[in-house]
């Protein structure tokens, strides 16, 4: 059973959309009590840091989803927002994060950038693994993905990182740590190769 958490942000209603289509069984938590039986988990998540800590611990499933994760070891994929609060602390915010991963949340240096842009970044962009991980698996060399977000993911330990965007620079857009992933992308909107990454996280 594939767990879709719904602490009021994401698009909790296009990740069932794909699953249902897959005939792959999930639910979408409200409650403590709606995470029973979960199998896998996945925390989506659009908008700032600090908001989406907060609406995570008043909607009380905080705490067993910590569980859940870190000493029952159940799966867990973090989208956007939701691969950020992964992470100790943001440069968007004041409150710390769930430190599941030994990273920090950075906003991106328009000065360093040899180009003109502008943030947020926002559209189609390739993705390129950097692992073999299965989460990533039948995807092509630069797959495109959807993206907006303004920060990016920054791992400690490189080891952590299982693939890779550019945005002016090379940045973190997917990690891994045992059984916790994140991707700063939107697979519930990047068409076949998104479809692709979801079945793959639902047969880890």
């Amino acid at each position: 059973m594939i767990t879709i958490v719904d602490y009021g942000l994401g698009n909790i209603r296009a990740f069932a959309n794909v699953y249902k289509n897959l005939n792959i069984e999930c639910k979408i938590a409200k409650s403590m009590d709606d995470l029973n039986d979960s199998k896998k988990i996945i925390l989506p998540g659009v908008g700032a840091f600090d908001h989406a800590m907060e609406l995570l611990e008043k909607s009380g499933m905080r705490n067993l989803i910590d569980e859940l994760v870190l000493q029952n070891h159940i799966p867990v994929l973090g989208i956007c927002v939701g691969m950020q609060i992964l992470a100790l602390s943001s440069e968007e915010g004041k409150l710390p994060g769930l430190g599941w991963i030994n990273a920090e949340v950075k906003k991106f240096d328009l000065s360093t950038f040899a180009q003109n842009t502008c943030l947020p970044h926002m559209g189609w962009n390739e993705v390129n693994a950097a692992s073999d991980s299965g989460l990533l698996k039948g995807l092509e060399p630069g797959s495109r993905f959807y993206f907006l977000h303004s920060y990016y993911f920054s791992c400690r330990n490189e080891g952590h990182i299982i693939a890779q965007a550019n945005y002016g620079k090379q940045f973190c857009c997917a990690v891994n740590d045992q059984n916790i992933y994140g991707v700063q992308f939107h697979p519930e909107k990047s068409h076949r190769n998104g479809i692709q990454l979801l079945k793959n996280f639902a047969e880890l």
